[in-house]
């Protein structure tokens, strides 16, 4: 079997194109979340926090001046920007926390399989019961 013809088998298969296809959908939602944090969750945990921008919080590694916007910050420097860690963290939690949501769902409507009738007794086991069974006669 030459190699292409290998690789053609190996990704025709259908966990290869499912993983794919949750891939690229996980991707698109992964952006969707973004925005619901960023453009939604974040204005409003600012607002609560006095009006603070969570993703220009940082320290200069590199003696930058304090209250620079982040971008300018690094194009001084090295900078430790806390604040876009605390914002990518929120991200990861919103995300997961919705992951759980939709499959907890998925498992809602699953229907659940009813349970496979126990297996015949092996034919040994048949014929000790007939003896025991004649034994008590």
């Amino acid at each position: 079997m030459s190699f292409f013809s290998e690789f053609k088998e190996f990704a025709v298969k259908g966990n290869v194109i499912d993983l794919a296809v949750g891939v690229i959908i996980g991707g698109a939602f992964g952006k969707i979340v973004d925005s619901i944090v960023g453009d939604l969750i974040m204005p409003i945990v600012s607002k609560l926090f006095g009006g603070l921008d969570f993703s220009n919080y940082y320290v200069g590694l590199a003696g930058q001046a304090a209250g620079l916007p982040l971008a300018e910050a690094k194009k001084a420097g090295a900078v430790f920007a806390y604040g876009n860690f605390i914002t990518v963290a929120l991200n990861f939690a919103i995300l997961a926390f919705i992951i759980f949501l939709m499959i907890k769902q998925i498992n809602r409507l699953k229907k659940d399989e009813p349970a496979a009738p126990p297996a015949p007794p092996a034919e040994d086991i048949v014929l000790l019961r007939e003896i025991r069974d004649a034994l008590k006669k």
